[in-house]
């Protein structure tokens, strides 16, 4: 079952007792990372805030079956960060679309969710209007001339 098929989608509730034991001990390891980097000192900070970035890059994509080159990542956001790490490798568009989203998406937390910043996401994903072998609406919603959204797992053509 997917979360949209459950019945109180989209309107879920939680008990904030039972969140809030795990919350606190969460926020409480968060104030000891945030410790910890902050004795590293600048450049090992920014060395650490690269790893983090690029592995959540590379992780997130291959959730989404995607393999992309590390170094071209790290490069990417390096280049974004202003983080000199010597020669930068130069990255291809699908890495830098992908870049730009993440660090959109992780920077900018507290800005509101819109359907423009959403666009925006689809198109540096897609920047040809392609995927794989399919056109598509990058950038814009998606509409049903051809057939309803399917939800679906697995190897393409299964």
């Amino acid at each position: 079952m997917y979360i949209h098929e459950l019945a109180e989608w989209p309107r879920f509730r939680w008990d904030g007792g039972a969140v809030a034991p795990p919350l606190a001990a969460v926020r409480h390891q968060q104030g000891r990372l945030i410790g910890h980097m902050e004795a590293l000192g600048f450049g090992l900070r920014q060395e650490a805030v690269l790893k983090m970035l690029t592995a959540d890059v590379l992780k997130t994509s291959e959730i989404e079956g995607e393999k992309l080159d590390a170094e071209q990542v790290r490069s990417s956001i390096a280049r974004r960060l202003g983080i000199e790490i010597g020669a930068l490798q130069s990255a291809d568009r699908n890495v830098e679309g992908v870049v730009e989203m993440m660090l959109d998406a992780t920077r900018g937390y507290d800005r509101p969710l819109t359907a423009e910043r959403l666009h925006g996401w689809h198109a540096a994903l897609f920047p040809a209007g392609e995927s794989g072998l399919a056109r598509i609406l990058a950038g814009r919603w998606r509409d049903d001339a051809r057939g309803p959204m399917q939800v679906v797992s697995g190897a393409y053509g299964r």
